[in-house]
C-alpha cells in the first residue's frame, strides 16, 4: 500500500517494486499525491497490467474477521494486517483436511497471540458443552469460545452461556438467526465480560428474507451491553460488508475469496468493465478454443 506525498520517481518505483515481485494490484491511498498530482496516469502509461487501486479515505469502521481454516491463509491475513481477529468452526476444520482439533488450535495460537480468535464447542449436551469450553478458554487470553444458540435438538444454550459468563469465560454465541434470540442472550450477558453475538445474516438472507432490517434491530438490542459486540457472520458477497457496517454491526466475517477482493472498493467500473473482458479473452486463448 502506498501512502503520502511522493515524487514521480518514488511512485514508478514502488509500481516497477510490485511488478518485479509478481504483484497484480497496487492499493493506494486515496490520499496518495505523485509530486502534487494523483497517480494515475502515470500507472496506466508505464504499467498498464498492474490494477492501481485507490483507497478511499474514509476506511471501514467495522471490524473485519478472518473466517476460515486454513493455517497458511488465516497467518497471510494477519501478517497483512487487513483483519481484526478470527473465527473458525468444526465445519471449516474439516473442509480444510484438519484432522486434530486441539493441534490446529495450538498451531493457531502459538503464532497469533494479539487478536481474538474464537473456537467452537461441538458436544450436543451441556455438560460437555461446558467442559469443552472451559479447556477451549484456557488456551489464551485472546480466545473466544463459540456457543451454538442451542444444541441439535433446539435446546436453548442461554443457561449454559450465563454460568460460562458467571464465571468469566469470554463467549462467542453463534448461529443466531433472530432479534429475540438476540434479546434473550444480550440479556444474560455480563457488561464486564467480553462478548460477541453472532448472527448469520448470509443465512437468513438464503431464506429469501432482507437481513438488514433484523441486523439494525439486533444491533440496537446489543447496544444496551457496553461489552458485547454484534457480528454479521456468513456474509456472501462484499457489499455484505458494507451492508453490516450500515446496519450498525461491530464485526463482519470474511472467507478468503471475500477478502481477496476488499481492495476493489471504489474501483472504476469502465477499467473493471474492461478487465473482465481481458479474462475472456485470456481464458479462450489458454483453452486454444476455436470455431470453424
Amino acid at each position: 500500500m502506498v501512502c503520502g506525498d511522493i515524487s514521480n520517481v518514488e511512485f514508478q518505483s514502488v509500481v516497477e517494486a510490485a511488478v518485479a515481485t509478481g504483484c497484480q494490484v497496487l492499493w493506494v491511498s486515496g490520499s496518495v499525491t505523485a509530486a502534487g498530482a494523483p497517480p494515475g496516469a502515470l500507472w496506466r502509461r508505464h504499467q498498464p497490467r498492474l490494477r492501481l487501486v485507490e483507497q478511499a479515505e474514509a476506511a471501514l469502521r467495522i471490524e473485519v474477521y478472518a473466517d476460515g481454516a486454513d493455517l497458511k491463509e488465516m497467518l497471510q491475513a494477519y501478517r497483512a494486517g487487513v483483519v481484526r481477529g478470527f473465527t473458525t468452526n468444526p465445519t471449516l476444520m474439516r473442509k480444510a483436511g484438519v484432522t486434530d482439533y486441539m493441534a490446529f488450535a495450538q498451531s493457531v495460537l502459538a503464532e497469533i497471540r494479539d487478536l481474538p480468535i474464537s473456537f467452537e464447542v461441538f458436544a450436543d449436551d451441556f455438560r460437555e458443552m461446558a467442559r469443552q469450553a472451559f479447556v477451549i478458554s484456557s488456551w489464551g487470553e485472546n480466545v473466544f469460545v463459540k456457543i451454538p444458540i442451542t444444541t441439535t435438538k433446539g435446546d436453548s444454550s442461554i443457561p449454559l452461556v450465563r454460568s460460562l459468563v458467571a464465571a468469566g469465560v469470554k463467549v462467542n454465541v453463534t448461529a443466531l438467526m433472530t432479534e429475540q434470540q438476540v434479546a434473550a442472550i444480550t440479556e444474560v450477558l455480563s457488561p464486564s465480560v467480553p462478548a460477541i453475538v453472532s448472527v448469520f445474516a448470509g443465512r437468513i438472507a438464503d431464506t429469501g428474507r432482507d437481513p438488514m432490517p433484523i441486523m439494525r434491530r439486533s444491533a440496537r438490542i446489543v447496544s444496551r451491553n457496553a461489552n458485547a459486540r454484534l457480528l454479521w457472520a456468513s456474509p456472501r458477497e462484499v457489499l455484505n460488508i458494507y451492508q453490516a457496517e450500515a446496519s450498525g454491526c461491530h464485526i463482519v466475517t470474511a472467507t478468503k475469496a471475500l477478502l481477496d477482493k476488499l481492495p476493489m472498493r471504489g474501483m472504476d467500473l469502465v477499467e473493471l468493465s474492461r478487465q473482465t473482458v481481458q479474462m475472456f479473452y485470456t481464458d479462450a486463448q489458454a483453452a486454444e478454443y476455436a470455431i470453424t
